[in-house]
């Protein structure tokens, strides 16, 4: 087995978990099997009951493990499925230990963070890395693992310690150290400067762990002269410094690493010269080059409570992306605080209310997605009945979906006060309810979670269709509420259609208005599963009902999703922000507008 090691150094944010996941899209296109494994430092046992705001989307897995959102870049850039234990915490290690001083294990021995945490670690990595991950039988050829946060970081020093050990064990010909590093270029005197890289190396070094290769994070390429001169002061060969420059969209990523051959230097080290291909990068060189030419744009207001970081919403962006470029499509998200739809705001706020409703009411489709508490709900009921009275396509996740139904209700239905039990206990109409099986008491991986199953009720709704007319499903979910069951045949009776629901038949799982252009709201996470070559079936309807190509996709099917043709120009896309042009980043190049958005 063979593993790839990938730190961060300077500061936090360079981008680790891209570029974990170029190098593991990289080895796979040279005709590896790739595997990855991503180690968080905090405390939590898992991301489940961290604030989005605090640490980014929570990325739920097939077996319903809620993980760190860079398993979510490595299952979209490798088409994988990982699980749980793919994802190492702290928090994890210390459980498994403490289980195994209370069983006994360790026949009475002092248990010390040196060997037994460490060797924690170590087991948990050989254990999960042969895991299968790709649908092959066998294990696979190469193991990637990321490593959260900084060098130096007080939290880390255990693993730090666990990895140098686990190197020496398995062989320098079985262990790669890619490290990611700052060169900062002072805007005063444009100069690249290479001092954060070298202190962060020699750090590094300290620890015990030797890089084999630099991935060095700069606004633009590397001098020569730079390269030579950290090559001779961090110990690397200069065919093994990498820059990762800014790039006009995020799959250019493994493109860049390819055509400055570092695969090769990743094969030298790990002794695969001669097993492994020349990289088959053919359709992804393609799809980067379209998304780059793509002009004409298509704008979609993201209607949520965490507006204020782009991260909190990362695979729903993903999958918007997945969807706008088969439509060939610039796609343009509209921020919108939900909260500032509110009445309340019109009075505290006049400004922020009407500048949300101008968003609102330019966008070809809006959408809602999931997330948790009272805060903002009441906008996101006013985006849904704007859509459905103005028939503007509409895509409502989790709580995006159970916002309709009670929306519904209240305008259609009469039920004045109907809502979920979520945010009003004591109503008299409950459309939406706490899950029996559900648990008020702990928070932490008691929802409904992972894969689960939607049978369709209909063969010629649009989702059915959007999915191929299959009979089933597979989606992830993760949630507490339902629709209430009891008052399906109400909503049913208005217009409502549930066309999807689980295979009790009791808990509805999709809603569409019939005569509606594109109404539709899931119980589960579609964008979990979107990938770059296979957009989310629900998102793809979206864009292509905002577009005008909904009826065609549903006659004919989804067009080749890749073509570089329908038109399509030479134009460069960049990120915009309130209107401004920004550097090129790490979002695919959306442009963007909204309230207080951080990218």
């Amino acid at each position: 087995m063979k593993y790839v090691l990938v730190t961060g150094g300077v500061v936090s944010g360079l981008g680790k978990g891209v570029t974990a996941s170029s190098i593991g899209l990289i080895l796979k296109a040279c005709g590896l099997r790739v595997t990855s494994i991503k180690i968080d430092p905090y405390l939590n046992t898992d991301a489940g009951t961290m604030s989005p705001f605090e640490h980014g989307e929570v990325y739920v897995l097939d077996d319903g493990g809620e993980v760190d959102l860079d398993l979510g870049n490595y299952e979209r850039f490798l088409d994988i499925k990982l699980t749980r234990d793919n994802n190492i915490t702290t928090g994890k290690i210390y459980q498994s230990v403490i289980d195994k001083e209370r069983r006994g294990d360790y026949l009475g021995k002092t248990v010390q963070v040196v060997p037994h945490i460490t060797d924690a670690i170590q087991e948990w990595i050989e254990r999960v890395a042969v895991i299968p991950v790709d649908g092959k039988e066998g294990p696979p050829d190469v193991c990637v693992i990321e490593l959260g946060g900084t060098i130096g970081d007080i939290e880390s020093m255990p693993f730090i310690e666990a990895l140098g050990q686990f190197s020496y064990r398995v062989g320098a010909g079985n262990f790669c150290l890619i490290h990611v590093s700052l060169v900062p270029v002072l805007s005063v005197v444009g100069e690249q400067k290479t001092k954060p890289t070298q202190h962060s190396v020699r750090g590094l070094r300290s620890l015990g762990l030797t890089p084999n290769i630099l991935a060095c994070r700069s606004t633009t390429e590397l001098d020569e002269n730079v390269m030579e001169k950290i090559s001779r002061f961090c110990h690397v060969p200069v065919d093994n410094i990498i820059t990762l420059y800014d790039v006009s969209n995020i799959w250019r990523i493994p493109l860049l690493l390819r055509d400055q051959k570092a695969h090769e230097a990743i094969l030298r080290v790990l002794n695969f010269k001669g097993v492994a291909r020349e990289p088959a990068l053919g359709e992804w060189t393609s799809r980067a080059e379209l998304c780059d030419k793509l002009h004409e744009p298509v704008r979609v207001a993201m209607v949520g409570k965490y507006t204020g970081l782009s991260d909190a919403y990362l695979s729903v962006l993903k999958a918007l992306v997945h969807a706008s470029v088969p439509c060939h499509r610039k796609l343009c998200i509209d921020w919108i605080a939900a909260s500032d739809l509110e009445c309340e705001t019109a009075r505290e706020n006049l400004e922020n209310y009407r500048n949300a409703w101008k968003l609102l009411k330019g966008a070809d489709a809006i959408l809602v997605p999931g997330g948790f508490g009272d805060r903002g709900v009441e906008g996101k009921i006013l985006a849904a009945r704007y859509a459905r009275e103005n028939r503007i396509p509409f895509l409502g996740i989790c709580l995006g979906m159970q916002i309709a139904v009670i929306e519904f209700a209240r305008s259609i239905v009469g039920l004045l006060d109907a809502n979920s039990t979520e945010f009003d206990p004591n109503t008299q109409n409950p459309c939406v309810i706490f899950m029996p099986e559900g648990s008020k008491t702990h928070m932490g991986g008691t929802m409904r979670l992972g894969s689960r199953r939607t049978y369709f009720q209909a063969a010629d709704c649009k989702s059915a269709k959007l999915y191929g007319n299959q009979r089933f499903v597979d989606e992830r979910h993760r949630h507490r509420y339902e629709v209430n069951p009891d008052m399906v045949q109400q909503l049913e009776n208005a217009g409502l259609s549930f066309t999807g629901k689980d295979e009790s038949g009791r808990r509805m799982e999709i809603v569409e208005l019939p005569n509606h252009p594109y109404f539709v709201g899931v119980q589960f996470h579609p964008e979990f599963k979107s990938r770059p070559g296979k957009p989310s079936a629900l998102f793809l309807g979206l864009i292509a009902a905002a577009t005008g190509q909904l009826e065609t996709f549903l006659k004919k099917g989804v067009p080749k999703t890749w073509g570089l043709s329908n038109g399509t120009s030479g134009l460069k896309s960049h990120r915009y922000v309130n209107g401004s042009k920004l550097a090129n980043g790490s979002l695919d190049g959306i442009y963007s507008k909204g309230n207080g958005i951080h990218v």
